[in-house]
């Protein structure tokens, strides 16, 4: 997933641990490995791969997993009229922030075309077990997979009998239990700058999951022009309003993450429309002149400090 994780686990009160840490590291290490091998676009013979290269209008049987993710998809797809959209894989790769990595330019104008007509989760259908592509579409799963494989992590810790453990990779985060303090999980939501570290605003939660989509990160400048990395799949183009960073939270780290990247690409009006829409808990950060200001959607009042 090109990034780091980092798991904690928490004992109840006077027991102490009694599990092997090698075996476990081993296998947390295989089941990544396992999310990589389904649904990685840096992996030529990945499962998602494979179905990116099939041939058009065929439907292909696919594992539970990645199914399991093309659903969660195609549903925040659906009830954020397309701002979340899987199949913006051309337009990622166009501008230099996916796997195909190009000089940091701006496509021309017919460049933009092209890849916008290769383009739209409307061409990707499924089917229970099965789906297929309806045009030479790419799937991309950069801004769900790594939520998803955050939820598997804590799926298998649930399973061994771990009751109070936090679990993050690159930035998405679950949490069960108790931290070790023994009182609700604290998660910072990070200062929108591009040197990171500070934290604006911490949040308490027990058994719930939080991500953060920002375009404070990744992204280059042009002539004195800054390029996100999240892309509107309307415009083909990156976004431009003045929302730095967005975050949800959410029963699982796979819908809080494909949720963040949604309202990240509305804006700061379109995305608290929405967020009180759809009851979501939603913290956003927006830039003022030189500084910032917050806003956050009505069900995230439970969770404001």
């Amino acid at each position: 997933m090109g990034t780091s994780y980092h798991i904690t686990l928490v004992a109840d009160e006077g027991e102490h641990f009694e599990f092997d840490r090698d075996e476990l590291q081993k296998t947390i290490d295989d089941e990544l490995e396992t999310i990589n091998q389904l649904m990685s676009t840096y992996i030529d013979d990945s499962e998602l791969m494979r179905f990116n290269d099939a041939p058009i209008d065929q439907w292909m049987e696919l594992s539970e997993p990645l199914m399991e993710v093309l659903a969660i998809s195609e549903d925040i797809s659906e009830r954020s009229s397309g701002a979340f959209d899987v199949t913006v894989g051309p337009l990622v790769n166009l501008w230099g922030f996916g796997p195909q990595m190009r000089p940091e330019e701006v496509p021309s104008d017919d460049e933009l075309a092209q890849a916008l007509a290769l383009t739209g989760h409307d061409k990707l259908q499924l089917d229970v077990t099965r789906a297929r592509r309806t045009a030479p579409i790419f799937v991309d799963l950069s801004a769900v997979a790594k939520g998803y494989g955050v939820d598997w992590l804590a799926e298998i810790l649930q399973k061994r009998g771990f009751d109070h453990f936090m679990v993050e990779i690159g930035g998405e985060v679950r949490v069960a239990g108790v931290s070790p303090r023994g009182t609700p999980w604290r998660i910072a939501v990070e200062q929108p700058t591009s040197l990171g570290g500070s934290a604006r605003l911490a949040v308490a939660l027990q058994n719930k999951a939080i991500a953060t989509s920002g375009d404070y990160r990744n992204y280059f400048e042009v002539d004195g022009v800054r390029y996100s990395h999240t892309i509107d799949s309307k415009t083909g183009r990156p976004i431009t309003h003045n929302l730095a960073s967005v975050t949800v939270i959410a029963d699982t780290a796979a819908q809080a993450d494909a949720w963040a990247t949604a309202l990240n690409v509305l804006g700061p009006e379109k995305a608290l429309e929405l967020a009180n829409a759809e009851q979501l808990a939603v913290y956003m950060i927006v830039k003022d002149g030189d500084g910032f200001s917050d806003q956050h959607s009505v069900t995230f009042s439970q969770y404001a400090p």
